[in-house]
């Protein structure tokens, strides 16, 4: 059998962690800071994981990455 494509546009966006979880990027920074709070973009800083249902769909984006 072939090998499966990895989905380019998933692993440009989303990192494995050492346990299998999915990190990515938070949602909601790349403009119109002035109406965001302070408190939101404290806590929207670096990566976030993803939920359940959301890591399944970019594990399937991943056929290879561990």
């Amino acid at each position: 059998m072939p090998k499966m494509k990895t989905k380019s546009s998933a692993k440009k966006r989303f990192k494995m962690t050492a346990s299998g979880r999915v990190k990515a990027g938070q949602a909601g920074k790349r403009h119109g800071m002035i109406k965001r709070s302070t408190k939101f973009i404290r806590e929207a800083r670096g990566t976030t994981t993803l939920s359940k249902p959301d890591e399944k769909i970019v594990k399937s984006y991943m056929p290879y990455a561990r």
